[in-house]
């Protein structure tokens, strides 16, 4: 894969444009909803299937040797040197529940490591990248570096969560504690809680139960912008599970700290 800086953003772009096609035009509208699970709520629209759908097709078109991992539609040539990796709506509750805090997420790895990565929120007109070595919002044609915030006692942090309710019983006492300690805790963002840390506008998000396609894009875009991206335990978050990002060692340690106790 010989692509410049510029050629992997436009090609990100692209991408995102042709999922936009498929995922504006559905939202704030009615729409048929599927569940994927018998004994809980997972649900699927025709949104999430055509947007991965024209990604996959884009991506095969141009990189015939890549390996591809979806949510909507498995995984071809998952030991690939470079696998993209999709989540076509992260937040799908969200956007069937008229929410602009889901988002388009392609990720790339790279002989199994985050590499580079996008989070487009097509209703804001919001696109976070990281281009391999740094992280940027471009929105409204201007472009904006993104830098973590300088807060480093967790009692002044700002807390995202997607909801509680993802964490067993074991977890959630143990996310609690980081909770409390911290200033402000905010519920119900999604993929966007990840972008607002890399921008600098939070401080630490902390989650579980995520699979690879939830966080693949955003490991990138949150460490180039001078973040921490781990697991729990501090170590290697690349396949999701419980997650902890943070805007910088200070804040990553004391949750980290929290968490194991």
């Amino acid at each position: 894969m010989n692509l410049s800086k510029k050629a992997l953003v436009d090609f990100l772009n692209k991408l995102c444009d042709l999922a936009q096609v498929e995922t504006l035009s559905r939202f704030r509208k009615p729409i048929d909803i599927s569940n994927k699970l018998s004994d809980d709520f997972d649900p699927v629209t025709q949104a999430d299937k055509a947007a991965e759908t024209v990604i996959r097709d884009y991506i095969t078109c141009h990189f015939k040797d890549h390996g591809i991992l979806g949510e909507e539609f498995g995984s071809i040539n998952p030991d690939a040197e470079y696998l993209w990796i999709i989540d076509p709506i992260d937040g799908t509750k969200a956007f069937i529940s008229g929410l602009p805090t889901w988002g388009t997420l392609i990720g790339l790895y790279k002989d199994g490591k985050p590499f580079a990565g996008i989070m487009h929120q097509p209703f804001t007109g919001e696109r976070y990248i990281c281009d391999g070595e740094g992280s940027f919002l471009l929105h409204a044609s201007k472009r904006q570096i993104l830098k973590t915030s300088k807060t480093v006692a967790i009692s002044d942090a700002i807390l995202m969560t997607t909801t509680p309710a993802l964490f067993s019983e074991g977890e959630y006492s143990r996310y609690k504690q980081v909770e409390t300690a911290c200033k402000l805790p905010r519920y119900g963002t999604d993929c966007y809680a990840y972008c607002l840390l890399a921008s600098g506008h939070i401080d630490l998000v902390v989650e579980a139960g995520l699979n690879a396609y939830d966080i693949a894009a955003l490991i990138p875009i949150v460490e180039k912008a001078g973040g921490i991206f781990t697991n729990w335990q501090g170590g290697n978050a690349s396949e999701g599970g419980q997650v902890v990002a943070a805007a910088n060692a200070d804040i990553h340690s004391a949750a980290i700290d929290l968490l194991g106790s």
